[in-house]
């Protein structure tokens, strides 16, 4: 009998303590969550009426830009339709476009040589010296990719004169700012557990760098390799425009001599050639991308 009240007194409270049990809030859906929604329409307001004054500004025709189509349809048919394509396959043309591909190849090899370097002293958690070293190194970084490949090349024109030369040089500090930024976010980004084992058991900065840091970023920098050679090419097609070599001369000096139709076919042959690199490109980021 005992044993038959305590069985029903536990029941009831159990009851009791179901019963009384409270029931959590039931959350409402709400299309706008303040102050959240507050900032991020505020913003989208304010890039609205920054670009309208822009374009008021700017005094902008939108009109003309509706009409630009038709009339570009008009100026392609009437002065550079049919291209010169025989002048494209002529010999001299060639040669110059294996020295476009030969100035994008060692402008982006001696730009990926000297990216590591700064990768490596441009990165703050294995820089070798975080006061003086890694500012200098991101300063040298910042300056290569702040000017643009163009004005190198005009630079370089003037102090060493025409010829590959100055291509070389203006696409290989292009290539340097433009892989050295990529591959020194990466190595900020790596694990620092086989960083500190090599440091722990006494191993200088160079060594830490090439058995703790290479091995982990070895993937992502034949990533940003392809990707500095796709951009440098690209560059080394027009940077001969201002008499660094290359195709860019032939471009040059026919569109001021007003020859519309070899002009077509030096850009129709720009192009074959960029989408051939884009997609040799593609498919050597795509083999990285299977091998990690």
């Amino acid at each position: 009998m005992v044993n038959g009240r305590a069985q029903v007194t536990s029941a009831s409270q159990g009851a009791v303590a179901t019963q009384t049990a409270p029931t959590p809030p039931v959350r409402q859906w709400r299309r706008f969550k303040y102050p959240d929604s507050l900032y991020a329409y505020g913003a989208l307001l304010a890039v609205l009426v920054f670009l309208t004054y822009s374009i008021e500004y700017l005094n902008i025709p939108l009109e003309r830009i509706f009409g630009m189509f038709g009339r570009l349809g008009d100026l392609m048919a009437n002065r550079y339709y049919p291209p010169d394509l025989e002048y494209i396959w002529d010999r001299d043309y060639l040669k110059y476009v294996i020295e476009t591909i030969q100035m994008a190849y060692l402008g982006a090899l001696f730009g990926l040589l000297i990216s590591l370097a700064l990768g490596w002293l441009g990165a703050f958690n294995v820089s070798p010296s975080r006061r003086y070293v890694y500012p200098l190194a991101r300063f040298v970084t910042m300056s290569c990719r702040a000017v643009h490949e163009m004005i190198w090349a005009i630079l370089f024109v003037t102090i060493l004169g025409f010829g590959m030369l100055a291509g070389v040089l203006a696409l290989t500090l292009f290539c340097a700012g433009f892989a050295g930024k990529l591959f020194a976010e990466e190595v900020e980004a790596i694990d620092m557990g086989p960083v500190e084992a090599m440091r722990a058991t006494g191993a200088n900065h160079l060594q830490v760098f090439v058995y703790a840091v290479v091995p982990q970023v070895r993937v992502a920098f034949t990533g940003i390799a392809i990707y500095t050679w796709d951009v440098a090419f690209r560059a080394a097609t027009v940077v001969g425009f201002f008499g660094a070599g290359g195709m860019g001369w032939y471009l040059k000096r026919n569109v001021l001599q007003i020859e519309t139709h070899r002009t077509a076919a030096i850009l129709l042959s720009i192009i074959v050639l960029v989408v051939i690199s884009e997609a040799v490109s593609a498919w050597a980021r795509d083999r990285v991308s299977k091998s990690k």
